[in-house]
């Protein structure tokens, strides 16, 4: 059974709320860019990912027969090469899986975990106090038990085609022949939005050779990495989780030159990928569907959308003045339960079923008038007594949409979390500081946080994966998602009102200006036409930021009538390819 929120849980604590800060990391404007994109259509089969190298990897796999899930290992296999600063084998992910024979959906969690030797203080300094943030990102310290080849085997285990070592073959010629860089890997290597790397020895190597950054249309080999995707395709993952890069990976960590860390052999040894419930709840005539916890991404995008129902948003304008104000709205009061209650749902309780009932999120709803809210507070109907945190989540990531010929479908967010990761790499790919996602302090003195540090505990994550069924859950509508640290909530959450509320061609929601609130100040998205409300929402007590506001929604779109319509966020370089 997926989760169904049928009933409210009673509960009469008030908790109170300590809101925590938000540290503002940017990609900068250069990086990205703008490019209208247009909407991509197929009969058979549709990949939509953040690299062309990706796409066509996947895309020759789905052409051969393979299943949308062994598309997805050679497309992750290849945004390790092409895309390396925002996902690959060092890191994690979130899939969601339509098995469409099965009408069924399914969840798989390859989410990193704390290793066994970290303890609550892992991210204090020597006076108790929380280490600043850049302190702790880059190192040893930061890297969690790399999640994502267990959950790709989990997933190949079950709805795989191809045999295991073909999905490797277009990224291991790639890396040993050479790439062309892209202008956006170019763009972020030369303004070092991560100073680890030039610092980090073996990163450093990489992507400043000579000294000097790596330029768009050089071309870059990078044999180590053919050779462990080799070892991975010809001997399994157990090579990388017990094996020769086991070994390897554990050794840069600890004796990383800055901030060494505690991942040890058996922490690889003992990770397992999780399949857990998908989460689902209904959004007006639709199911909207995503990960729950340890992700706080499907809760908090289904209670935005859950307390958007209360209002007629499909006669609103598109990106109108009362649109803007009411996702601002419905977003901070879901961000303010976010930041209370939502952690690894193994160490803590998180009241999921209380925080998507719709009696709750109506009442929630009444709080909302036509003037800014100011800060708002956690509802004080659920049961936890936890207090609100402070975790960072850098604007990086990568998600990937996949359509097979029978109709499989795959939705999945992966990351190894800041750009370029900890910046430790180990064996020609980088590792995760998805430990930087725990609250840095265990507690505020009184409560303990929900999202504290843990030994075996899988950190908060933002990532949010999405598959629409209709009404009957019998069919998939759309899958889409996106990169983008804490604000993928937003961004997901405002294309899935654009295609279930007004109905929009995916490109076209995806195109749309964005808005984001995380309970902090409403951020409208520069260069675009809704940065023009900012005015007008000042009048209504808003705090308002005009900033770049880059996303890297992928999505698909199946219809009534078999077609798949692709599409890839004009804000990089990513492309939807089918046929």
């Amino acid at each position: 059974m997926k989760y169904r929120i049928t009933t409210l849980v009673a509960a009469m604590l008030a908790v109170s709320a300590c809101q925590p800060q938000q540290q503002e990391v940017r990609e900068p404007e250069a990086a990205t860019g703008f490019q209208q994109k247009q909407s991509v259509k197929a009969d058979e089969f549709m990949v939509a990912a953040a690299n062309p190298h990706a796409v066509d990897a996947g895309y020759n796999v789905l052409k051969a027969g393979g299943s949308a899930v062994d598309a997805a290992i050679a497309v992750q296999a290849m945004l390790g090469l092409v895309e390396p600063q925002s996902s690959g084998i060092g890191g994690g992910a979130f899939i969601l899986y339509w098995d469409n024979e099965a009408k069924k959906l399914y969840s798989i969690d390859a989410r990193e975990t704390a290793p066994m030797a970290a303890t609550e203080e892992l991210f204090l300094d020597e006076n108790g106090k929380p280490a600043k943030w850049i302190d702790a990102v880059v190192g040893g310290r930061s890297v969690g038990t790399p999640g994502i080849l267990r959950g790709l085997e989990l997933a190949h285990s079950k709805w795989g085609e191809k045999e295991w070592g073909s999905l490797f073959d277009d990224t291991i010629k790639l890396a040993e022949e050479g790439f062309k860089v892209s202008p956006r890997l170019a763009k972020l290597v030369e303004l070092e939005i991560n100073p680890g790397v030039k610092k980090m020895p073996a990163a450093s190597d990489y992507f400043f050779p000579n000294s000097e950054p790596l330029k768009a249309g050089q071309l870059l080999k990078n044999e180590e990495y053919a050779n462990s995707l080799s070892l991975i395709a010809s001997q399994g993952v157990d090579v990388f989780y017990e094996g020769e890069i086991a070994k390897d990976i554990v050794e840069a960590v600890q004796n990383s030159p800055i901030e060494p860390g505690v991942l040890a052999l058996e922490d690889l040894a003992n990770y397992e990928a999780k399949l857990r419930e998908p989460l689902c709840s209904e959004y007006r005539v639709y199911q909207v569907c995503g990960m729950g916890p340890p992700s706080s991404g499907g809760i908090t995008t289904q209670q935005t959308l859950g307390i958007l129902e209360s209002f007629d948003i499909g006669n609103l304008e598109p990106n109108s003045e009362e649109f803007v104000h009411l996702f601002a709205q419905a977003s901070k009061l879901a961000f303010a339960d976010r930041n209370q209650w939502i952690a690894d749902s193994d160490f803590v309780d998180v009241p999921v079923e209380a925080m998507l009932d719709k009696n709750y999120l109506a009442k929630r709803a009444e709080l909302i008038s036509d003037k800014d809210l100011g800060k708002a507070q956690p509802g004080t109907e659920l049961l936890p007594k936890y207090q609100q945190d402070i975790a960072y989540e850098r604007p990086n990531t990568s998600h990937v949409s996949i359509v097979d010929d029978e109709g499989n479908v795959v939705s999945m967010t992966t990351s190894i979390e800041m750009g370029f990761g900890s910046t430790v790499m180990a064996r020609g790919f980088l590792l995760n500081n998805q430990l930087t996602d725990f609250s840095l302090a265990p507690d505020d003195g009184e409560h303990k946080y929900a999202n504290r540090v843990e030994p075996g505990k899988r950190p908060r994550s933002s990532m949010a994966p999405a598959i629409v069924l209709n009404e009957s859950g019998e069919q998939v509508l759309h899958a889409i998602g996106s990169p983008g640290g804490s604000r993928i909530i937003n961004y997901v959450t405002q294309s899935l009102v654009a295609l279930l509320d007004w109905n929009m061609d995916i490109q076209d929601a995806i195109n749309l200006g964005h808005v984001t609130n995380r309970n902090d100040y409403t951020s409208l998205e520069k260069g675009r036409d809704i940065s023009q409300l900012k005015s007008a929402l000042e009048k209504r007590g808003h705090n308002v930021k005009v900033l770049d506001l880059n996303s890297g929604l992928h999505g698909i779109t199946l219809t009534d009538s078999g077609k798949l319509i692709g599409a890839a966020d004009p804000r990089r370089e990513g492309v939807a390819k089918g046929e």
